[in-house]
């Protein structure tokens, strides 16, 4: 998504445990100034207020997704834990530490080896979903990149879980090769950063708790780099006038091998971008109302409708037709 915003997506991951417990969604999505179904990007002002609602209905700052709840005021508890830590390297070990004690299960152990640090997770049981783990790991990487003034880049994200609908999204959210189905899910990052200094204090904890968690979902996300750059480029242009990868190669006067290996290494493609944004685009059109299936599909670049059709199918379940009746409509 944009800079400084959040998938639509990862709304309907976080609202799932309370659908799933039968408990009612709207008015939560009502206090964060959402609406009933959400379409597009959201604010992480919008998603922290939302995160902090269903924590206080399901009295746990986890989601209801690990081994025992994360009662709400841990996450304070956890910045109180790694504050007066002298490295980056001291303040990982005690968090995950603390989160042992606060979640149970899963558990994270690191390992330095080969000029990488790399936390592994440890379940109990039978993997878990995605979104779970990605929050383990925004909760963890978000806390220490505050910690020391700066982003801290990412070599590779593994997820255990089955890859989700829309794996794109966690590709774009960790601007590192992401993969799933792994024996474990994993993160690692160049080693040399342990040695980075904390740099917070009592008064710097005070101002970050007042803007948590809406602070560290955005703050150090990676939101820079050539992905983003091609994703600018394309948001400027009319699907139908979009570039195939040597035509954009040339446009940022790079050989076309280069751009590929490059995407590669922030974990993406030019395909998987181009599938993205149709697919936010598919969303807001239909949202919208104005035009038809047909021309929505001309729009977006599609040759025929039914090849539309199938790839919305793919991207949602669901036919275009279908998701327009659900009534959808744009966040306010």
């Amino acid at each position: 998504m944009e800079r400084r915003m959040i998938a639509a997506s990862f709304v309907e991951e976080a609202l799932d445990p309370l659908r799933r417990r039968g408990l009612p969604t709207a008015p939560l999505l009502a206090a964060a100034g959402l609406p009933e179904t959400v379409v597009d990007p959201v604010s992480p002002q919008s998603y922290g207020a939302l995160w902090l609602a269903i924590a206080a209905a399901l009295d746990d700052e986890f989601f209801g997704l690990a081994g025992r709840p994360m009662r709400p005021g841990s996450f304070t508890l956890l910045c109180h834990c790694v504050l007066h830590a002298q490295t980056l390297g001291q303040a990982l070990r005690r968090a995950l530490r603390f989160l042992r004690v606060a979640l149970d299960d899963p558990y994270g152990e690191l390992t330095v080896a080969d000029g990488l640090a790399t936390v592994t997770l440890i379940d109990a049981g039978a993997a878990r979903s995605a979104f779970a783990y990605r929050t383990f790991w925004i909760l963890l990487v978000g806390v220490l990149c505050w910690l020391v003034g700066r982003r801290i880049p990412l070599r590779l994200v593994d997820f255990r879980g089955a890859e989700p609908k829309h794996c794109g999204d966690y590709r774009q959210l960790f601007g590192a090769p992401v993969r799933f189905g792994e024996a474990a899910s994993r993160l690692a990052f160049d080693s040399r950063h342990l040695a980075l200094p904390a740099k917070r204090d009592e008064a710097s904890l005070r101002q970050f708790l007042r803007g948590a968690p809406a602070n560290i979902l955005v703050r150090y996300a990676y939101d820079e780099g050539l992905a983003a750059a091609v994703r600018r480029r394309l948001r400027a242009l009319p699907p139908a006038d979009w570039p195939d990868l040597p035509g954009l190669a040339r446009a940022l006067n790079m050989p076309a091998p280069t751009l590929r290996h490059r995407l590669s290494q922030e974990g993406q493609t030019y395909r998987a971008i181009r599938d993205a944004l149709r697919h936010e685009r598919a969303l807001q059109r239909l949202a919208e109302g104005r035009l038809g299936v047909a021309d929505i599909a001309a729009d977006l670049g599609f040759a025929e409708p039914s090849a539309f059709h199938r790839a919305f199918r793919k991207w949602t379940g669901a036919t275009p037709g279908a998701f327009r009746r659900k009534g959808t409509r744009p966040p306010l």
